[in-house]
Parts: structure tokens; C-alpha cells; sequence
């Protein structure tokens, strides 16, 4: 069977090079032909899928309606915070160019890329914390993060992949799923076995599918990018 990773297309803040975590912003005009495409390009090479799962975040939930709008494909939607992107803290919404001038290179790179170093917390009564967010209205605020590094978002993401979309592997199903840069890398090094230092080299292109092909035992016996 086949597992396929898809991050979403470019998002307005991504063209705007901001910090965006769990800021629900759209996807650009760019972002928007990126999943067309994606769409058109498993099309073409005649993948079809029994279900899907995205986040709860509009840019990854549009990607997936545009893939599956070029696919003519009608299937299972299932959607979960624990695909989210990383939470980056109070840094969501700020430029990335500028945070590397007030913090330094090398600190802004440890907090986007390292799966340990946590990116400054968002206060409770900030605005931006998700507490304030109707989507998350039934999750008990110890539950939702003012921050992440890359290793709790493996958490909840290994969390959700064991619970809702190995059993429908085990079934023979093929998969999709839309997700986010960080969420997709959490996944990706939980199922490769990637080493923390190796993970920090990991970048995943917006748009272009990222195909398992999996046996029976789940085991990995090829990986492509399309």
C-alpha cells in the first residue's frame, strides 16, 4: 500500500517570510497552484486514495480540497490538531529576516530547525494563544502548547499516527496526508528513524508529494518525492 505526505502549498505568511505555527492564514496565489499541481501530478501518475487526514488549519484543509478536486476523488476527510504545524511561540507572525537581526543567525536557526530548543513562550493571556481559538474550545488548556520544539510535536503527531492512521494501513489502506513543514518532519523522523542532528538538515518542499511505498508489516520499501 501507499503513504503519501503532502506539505501545503505556500501560505501568505511563507511568501511574507513570517513565523506561522498555528496562525490560521491562507494559502497565496502561488500556494494555490502548488496544489493544483500536486493534485494533477498524482493524478497523472494514477494514485488514488481510500482516505485522508489533515490539521484543522485552513491552508493544509485547502491544499487538500484542490488535490482532491484535481484527483475527482470523493473520500474519508479526517481532521486533527495533532497534525498542526509546530508551535512557534511568541515568535508567530514575526518576520523571520528580522528575528535573526535582533536574536542572531545561529539562535533563530536552533529554534527552526533543532528537535529540542523551544522558541520563547506565549504568555496565557496573549491573544495569539490558542486557548482563544474556538477550534480548540473542547481541549483542556494544559493540553494546548504556548510553544514547541520539533520533539513534542513528534509526540502528538507519533500519538495521532498510532491511533487513527496506522490501523488503516494495517487494512490495506492507501493514504494522504496534508499537513505543515514541521509536522510532516516530525512524522518523517519518527518513521525513518532520523537522528536528532540529521533531522535539522530535513527540509520539506511546499506542494510535492512524498510517497511510501509500505508492505504488508508496514515496513518501508521504497520513498520518492514525486
Amino acid at each position: 500500500m501507499k503513504l503519501v505526505l503532502l506539505r501545503h502549498g505556500e501560505s501568505v505568511w511563507n511568501k511574507e517570510n513570517r513565523f506561522t505555527g498555528w496562525t490560521d492564514v491562507e494559502l497565496s496565489e502561488k500556494g494555490i497552484k502548488e496544489a493544483k499541481t500536486a493534485g494533477k501530478t498524482l493524478k497523472q501518475n494514477n494514485f488514488t486514495f481510500d482516505i485522508a487526514f489533515t490539521s484543522v488549519l485552513k491552508r493544509a484543509n485547502d491544499t487538500l480540497t484542490y488535490v482532491l478536486d484535481e484527483l475527482k476523488q470523493d473520500i474519508p476527510i479526517k481532521y486533527s490538531y495533532k497534525l498542526n504545524e509546530r508551535h512557534y511561540g511568541a515568535l508567530q507572525g514575526l518576520n523571520k529576516d528580522e528575528m535573526k537581526l535582533k536574536y542572531g543567525e545561529k539562535q533563530v536557526q536552533l529554534w527552526r530547525r533543532s528537535a529540542d530548543v523551544r522558541p520563547p513562550a506565549l504568555e496565557l493571556n496573549d491573544k495569539r494563544h490558542p486557548k482563544y481559538d474556538p477550534k480548540y474550545q473542547d481541549i483542556p488548556v494544559d493540553k494546548l502548547p504556548c510553544t514547541e520544539h520539533l520533539l513534542d510535536t513528534l509526540k502528538r503527531v507519533t500519538e495521532y499516527y498510532e491511533s487513527d492512521i496506522k490501523p488503516e494501513l494495517i487494512n490495506g489502506k492507501d493514504v494522504l496526508i496534508v499537513a505543515h513543514g514541521n509536522s510532516l518532519r516530525a512524522l518523517i523522523k519518527y518513521l525513518e528513524n532520523i537522528s536528532n542532528d540529521d533531522i535539522m538538515k530535513l527540509e520539506i518542499p511546499t506542494g510535492r508529494p512524498y510517497v511510501y511505498e509500505l508492505d504488508n508489516n508496514l515496513k518501508i520499501t521504497n520513498k520518492y518525492y514525486l
